[in-house]
């Protein structure tokens, strides 16, 4: 028996999302009293993999083809399904983003598994298996009782703190069937020259209350002295302000960093409902009534043309120092 994490990679390397996954599973593999079974599929060096055992992993299991480095949710179910049946996997993590949610789906008809998805912290308890998720766009709080044998978890990012240790863990390759890839992938375009929204740690947006496209220069100079992505709201992207993988929220990319900075949003449930996992909010509207303060940690009733520039020059001094 274990608890089974799928460890992504991008371009063979872990990025921290997937660290926090790991320390996730630990946790729950120590409240079932087991341990956890990380799994690798495509090609990544033994070195990277030996990483997961810092985080919690007792056995990592690498599984590589060279029809594996691409992502296609119906082979990929198939090797999850078969390494979970192989470990006596009693949970399956997975973190909650679109490969996440793409394959939890599936491998919860494959397993025959109920899911958990969206979660936010450990289960409240094991017997009845209980988890703790928001609901109606982060309004409310719900426990559901998953009541299947086996039990695929999705956590958000951000909401695990990681646990490092100096533990080892032993890797072994792990053979399975993969059917041939249904996708065929032409070409790869990346983005280059700035921070990933879903990577960032902090992130500066925008809404309409900036006013004008040419005002975004104090938005991107705050972001450079922070080190933070750049992100908008819906209409700005849909007036052709930002590009439209800057818009963030329930119907563009859902995000939850450390700190995120909300400059003239007024706060719509569609573009809260993207950022409300964020630890930190901080909000600049000059509507003392507008929505987005009732869900921000700090907020400042100004106009953000004459607050942006002022939070960067103390940003800068503090750094001098």
């Amino acid at each position: 028996m274990s608890v089974l994490v799928y460890a992504e990679n991008w371009d063979g390397k872990f990025k921290k999302a997937t660290f926090e996954l790991v320390s996730y599973a630990a946790k729950v593999a120590e409240m079932l009293g087991t341990s956890v079974s990380a799994v690798s599929i495509g090609n990544v060096t033994d070195d990277e993999l030996s990483l997961l055992g810092n985080f919690g992993a007792a056995k990592i299991l690498k599984v590589e083809n060279a029809n594996l480095n691409v992502l296609d949710n119906q082979v990929y179910t198939d090797i999850l399904a078969q390494v979970a049946r192989a470990e006596g996997a009693q949970a399956v993590v997975i973190a909650h983003n679109n490969t996440g949610k793409a394959l939890a789906s599936r491998l919860s008809v494959r397993l025959k598994a109920a899911v958990g998805a969206g979660l936010i912290q450990l289960p409240v308890s094991t017997d009845p298996f209980t988890v703790y998720k928001k609901v109606f766009s982060g309004k409310a709080f719900a426990r559901v009782v998953l009541k299947t044998d086996i039990k695929i978890l999705t956590l958000m990012q951000n909401s695990f703190e990681l646990v490092e240790g100096e533990n080892s863990a032993s890797v072994v390759s792990f053979p399975v069937e993969a059917g041939s890839p249904k996708t065929l992938i032409k070409d790869v375009q990346k983005q280059t020259g700035k921070i990933l929204l879903t990577d960032a740690e902090i992130v500066v947006s925008g809404g309409r209350g900036m006013k004008s496209p040419d005002n975004w220069g104090v938005i991107e100079e705050l972001a450079g002295v922070l080190g933070a992505a750049t992100a908008c709201s819906r209409p700005v992207s849909d007036e052709g302000w930002r590009p439209h993988e800057e818009h963030t929220g329930q119907t563009g990319k859902i995000i939850a960093p450390n700190l995120y900075i909300a400059a003239g949003i007024s706060g719509a449930i569609q573009h809260m409902a993207g950022i409300s996992s964020s630890k930190y909010i901080v909000a600049i509207n000059t509507d003392a009534d507008a929505p987005v303060f009732e869900y921000a940690d700090y907020g400042v009733v100004g106009d953000a043309l004459k607050v942006l520039p002022a939070f960067t020059a103390a940003v800068k001094e503090a750094k001098s120092k």
